[in-house]
């Protein structure tokens, strides 16, 4: 197996993005190798497709992709092709009927199973389709090759226990499952002691997270005290999550993120609709004014708080009055950027055959018409950063023009993106650094800081970047029952969307 390369391409949301990082650590551990970074992926010996079915025409763009393999793989018969994710889970044995040159096909719950379905598959002459439909290993199980030397994702749970009726994730990820807490800062603090910086708590919904050992007789949430928890981890600078949803929002949540020096003021909270009927439709339970309440509170804790969400228009049924609502909602709400999607039906799921589907041409003005208010929003926001100290973690690559300006690029602690230019100060500075700026322009999806850089550290995280290196993460045991560093827990260590969008993702 020595020397035999693969690439990943991976479509969709975060949890995806994840579930390749421990995809590409499964497939390491088995003796493959991560291709060069510059070599185009039909090179690879094995090419791997994580896969969204929640995206509009995903199924059309991953055929689209296995076609223009089909010759790569005439001409090389030795080269695998793996196609996993939920799309994979979904479709099952419609994969291989559609594209017959695919070797493997793997569903969400069974991502730690590649490397020996790719053997059986090499052994056996033929595709191998294995779907399960529960989880077999917890992802957070697996080894990982992290994507950022500076930043990390780390899952606190998986699947969801939600009924939205435009939404197929259930189906796909199964009931939500819940990692032990001690099992999380275990992972947390093998990050940080690699040089990681930032983690992302990660889940479908995070803030349901721990209902099923908690005692709410407290009037604390486990979700409120795994983010205080983070607090203590020594190093780790800072802490977001996604997705939290507003029906499991509580105060007590709202006061762990004021309260936690780390925690950043930033909130990524799906409000999908702003009228009271859309949202009863869409099955979900909460109604505006729990939103604004909840919004309202977020800003009276942390008033320089950044809020994004998630939008939907069009969703069946929907009525000129009812669009208005939404943008009354957003209006209030003062969103740094929203993730506007035009509703389209999604084959199993109940909206999908409700009546009233709103007419295209409908549902494109009211979508214009969104991102239009959204935009003046967002370009306000970030003109009023004009002026103030920042202080960013620098990315990689997170502008597009960065190299004709010259500048380099960075995310403030409320996620938002600056574009810097890297002079005032001795020595390079590198993805994964810590500058301070002055803003001193803002646009509707950034914000720019020309002059000199105040101050900049130099931080483990850059000199792992400059050095290729990149986290590792082993196989994880079983957590611990009870908040806390874990006691008695050697942890070993090795060497961190496809939407349409107003603004730039966080």
């Amino acid at each position: 197996m020595s020397g035999r390369t693969f690439a990943i391409r991976t479509h969709g949301c975060q949890m995806n993005v994840h579930d390749s990082e421990r995809l590409a650590g499964v497939l390491v551990e088995a003796g493959w190798e991560p291709a060069p970074e510059d070599q185009a992926v039909e090179d690879a010996d094995l090419v791997v497709f994580n896969t969204c079915a929640v995206r509009e025409n995903a199924d059309n763009k991953l055929y689209g992709q296995l076609g223009r393999l089909a010759p790569v793989k005439a001409a090389r018969p030795d080269q695998q092709i793996a196609v996993g994710g939920c799309l994979a889970q979904k479709d099952r044995g419609t994969v291989t009927a559609k594209a017959p040159w695919v070797d493997v096909v793997f569903g969400t719950h069974n991502v730690g199973s590649l490397p020996a379905l790719l053997e059986r598959a090499r052994h056996n002459g033929e595709a191998q389709v294995e779907i399960l439909e529960a989880l077999e290993t917890f992802p957070s199980h697996l080894p990982a090759r992290r994507d950022s030397a500076y930043s990390g994702w780390v899952s606190i749970s998986v699947g969801c226990n939600n009924t939205c009726t435009f939404c197929i994730v259930p189906s796909l990820r199964g009931k939500e499952v819940d990692r032990r807490p001690g099992e999380i800062l275990g992972e947390v603090e093998a990050l940080v002691a690699e040089g990681v910086l930032e983690v992302t708590l990660l889940g479908q919904n995070v803030n349901a997270y721990g209902v099923s050992f908690e005692d709410r007789a407290t009037g604390r949430t486990a979700f409120a005290d795994l983010l205080r928890a983070c607090g203590d981890v020594e190093g780790l600078e800072r802490v977001r999550f996604t997705s939290p949803h507003p029906r499991d929002f509580t105060s007590d949540v709202i006061a762990a993120m004021a309260e936690t020096p780390n925690v950043c003021p930033q909130l990524h909270m799906p409000l999908q609709s702003g009228s009271d009927r859309v949202l009863r439709a869409m099955r979900r339970s909460y109604r505006a004014k729990r939103y604004l309440d909840i919004v309202a509170e977020v800003r009276e804790a942390m008033p320089d708080a950044a809020l994004t969400t998630d939008i939907i228009v069009g969703f069946p049924g929907e009525t000129e009055e009812d669009f208005a609502e939404t943008l009354r909602v957003v209006e209030e709400s003062r969103f740094s950027q929203a993730f506007t999607f035009q509703y389209s039906p999604r084959p199993g799921t109940p909206a999908a055959t409700l009546p009233d589907q709103v007419p295209k041409a409908v549902v494109q003005d009211r979508y214009e018409r969104l991102v239009a208010l959204q935009e003046e929003m967002s370009l306000a926001g970030n003109r009023e950063q004009v002026g103030r100290e920042l202080e960013l973690l620098v990315a990689t690559g997170e502008g597009r023009k960065d190299a004709a300006t010259r500048r380099m690029s960075g995310r403030a602690r409320d996620g938002r993106l600056v574009h810097f230019t890297p002079t005032g100060v001795d020595g390079p500075i590198r993805p994964g650094d810590v500058v301070t700026v002055r803003a001193t322009y803002g646009a509707p999806h950034h914000v720019v800081a020309d002059g000199d850089v105040l101050s900049h550290r130099r931080t483990r995280a850059g000199d792992a970047h400059e050095a290729g290196t990149r986290p590792t993460t082993p196989r994880v045991g079983l957590g611990l029952p009870a908040l806390g560093k874990p006691q008695d827990q050697p942890v070993e260590t090795g060497c961190g969307v496809e939407t349409s969008t107003v603004g730039s993702p966080a």
